[in-house]
């Protein structure tokens, strides 16, 4: 039987009903875990919560504890749970696969790496019509910039300030937050820019951005002109004039940040940006770990919200639902430059992650989730903007679909990140009503909101309340 919910913080909102019913928990005790944990798993993975969660089933939008108690899944096991938890058509794709082939490895043909080979280019404009399918977004960020130096013959790649591209050693150098850069060397040939943040950064204004919301700050810009991002594209401009030779090898961006929390550009501003690169001779590449397969909801892939066509494509996370791919999709003439010696992948695009991958692509399609994504995240935007407009410390609620950041700060004038014990105690009340949320920015002053495409605007509703509830607590304890 599923436990019925009890708070220790007191809310009005009811959690929307749920048919599923969990298996019984059936595994080690909550103490032996964690005693597994301390002396078994390398501490550099972390864990949230001051009492970390012990999850043992979900099902589309909800986990479920070792306990039964059901939570509002809003990160999605960070941004990359796309269809939903065991979803029932990824769920039987994969298992009549397990008992057809689990692999063989490229050196041969079997039909799921070509069906999704074709399924999946099929959603790119041309000419980005050839994948190399890996196992992760790290793995998938580092093919991409080996294939740009390969390419163009040149070194150097630019990525903005704030990114996360990866933690390989490789990747490090265009991952541009203090708190992943461990003491050794890494970053050779890699040089960041400023972020062209429209909230937090120097520039920035009420009409930057696509999004339903804008930032709180004034703008003075005529209709078609945008301040900010002629300054910022002069920031851009500097960098080329002064941090890298006359021709570089590529650029790298994400649609809109997210490790930093939903960080969204001036509207053009990676256009303008691509050409400066490609009159350099680079390649421009759009890292779409998080904003792909239709979560942003007015288009499938991040890039066609800036009206851009890159050169250089990564793909992750939501690509499997959680299972283990990822993918760069390119030209077939940069493709060809890897061809030249031999680049080989023992386990990407195996037969069970390419049947996966085409039950992702087609639950998105069946169940609608890319249109769902804009609705929900269009309601959930606004929603959450009353929020910014009543309480001081929250700061900024921005993004577009489902990918959604709610940046926390201590007053709206100074922008200063509000200190991270507040956010937890905010974090903490959200989760013991349950309701479980992400964090991100260099101060993990964002609340990071990634949900499974398939939430309902019911599920808002509760959200939502949750968290005006938490917040409101928070003022009452200030006073």
């Amino acid at each position: 039987r599923q436990r019925k919910w009890k708070s220790s913080v007191s809310t009005q909102a009811k959690m929307p009903p749920c048919d599923f019913v969990p298996e019984k928990y059936e595994s080690y005790p909550y103490e032996r875990m964690q005693k597994i944990r301390e002396q078994n798993i390398a501490p550099s993975l972390r864990m949230y919560y001051k009492k970390p969660l012990l999850l043992h089933q979900g099902h589309m939008q909800w986990l479920f504890d070792h306990e039964g108690r059901r939570y509002l899944d809003l990160f999605a096991g960070i941004v990359t749970v796309s269809v939903g938890h065991c979803h029932p058509k990824v769920t039987m794709a994969t298992q009549k696969q397990l008992a057809r082939l689990w692999h063989t490895t490229n050196i041969y043909m079997y039909p799921p790496i070509h069906e999704y080979a074709e399924k999946l280019t099929s959603l790119f404009p041309d000419p980005l019509k050839v994948v190399y399918l890996t196992n992760s977004g790290s793995e998938a960020n580092d093919l991409s910039m080996f294939m740009a130096r390969l390419h163009t013959g040149n070194f150097d790649i630019i990525s903005l300030r704030g990114a996360y591209h990866g933690g390989s050693p490789y990747t490090l150098g265009l991952t541009s937050l203090g708190p992943y850069k461990h003491g050794v060397a890494n970053g050779f040939g890699c040089t960041t820019t400023m972020l062209p943040d429209v909230f937090r950064g120097p520039w920035g204004g009420s009409h930057c951005r696509d999004s339903p919301v804008q930032t709180v700050r004034k703008c003075s810009c005529a209709e078609g002109v945008c301040l900010a991002k002629e300054q910022y594209i002069e920031q851009f401009k500097d960098t080329l004039n002064t941090s890298v030779p006359k021709t570089v090898a590529g650029f790298i961006a994400e649609p809109i940040q997210g490790v930093n929390g939903a960080v969204q550009y001036p509207r053009n501003f990676l256009k303008e940006a691509y050409q400066l690169i490609r009159e350099r001779g680079g390649l421009c590449i759009s890292d779409e770990v998080q904003t792909g397969f239709g979560r942003t909801g007015s288009h499938f892939w991040g890039f066609q919200t800036h009206g851009v066509v890159p050169d250089i494509v990564t793909l992750a996370k939501g690509i499997g639902n959680g299972f283990p791919m990822a993918a760069v999709v390119t030209t077939k003439e940069i493709a060809s430059s890897l061809a030249q010696n031999l680049h080989f992948n023992t386990f990407g695009g195996n037969p069970l992650a390419c049947a996966v991958g085409v039950a992702v692509l087609d639950a998105i399609e069946e169940d609608g989730l890319q249109k769902n994504s804009e609705d929900v995240g269009t309601y959930m935007l606004l929603e959450l903007a009353k929020l910014r407009d009543k309480f001081e410390i929250v700061g900024d609620v921005r993004g577009k679909g489902l990918m959604i950041g709610v940046e926390m700060v201590t007053d709206k004038d100074s922008r200063r990140p509000l200190p991270a014990e507040e956010i937890s105690q905010i974090w903490e009340d959200c989760k013991d009503m349950g309701v479980l949320i992400g964090r991100g920015g260099l101060h993990s002053q964002t609340f990071r909101i990634k949900p499974p495409m398939c939430i309902t605007k019911r599920d808002v509703d509760f959200a939502v309340e949750v968290l005006r509830t938490a917040l409101q607590r928070h003022v009452e304890r200030a006073d």
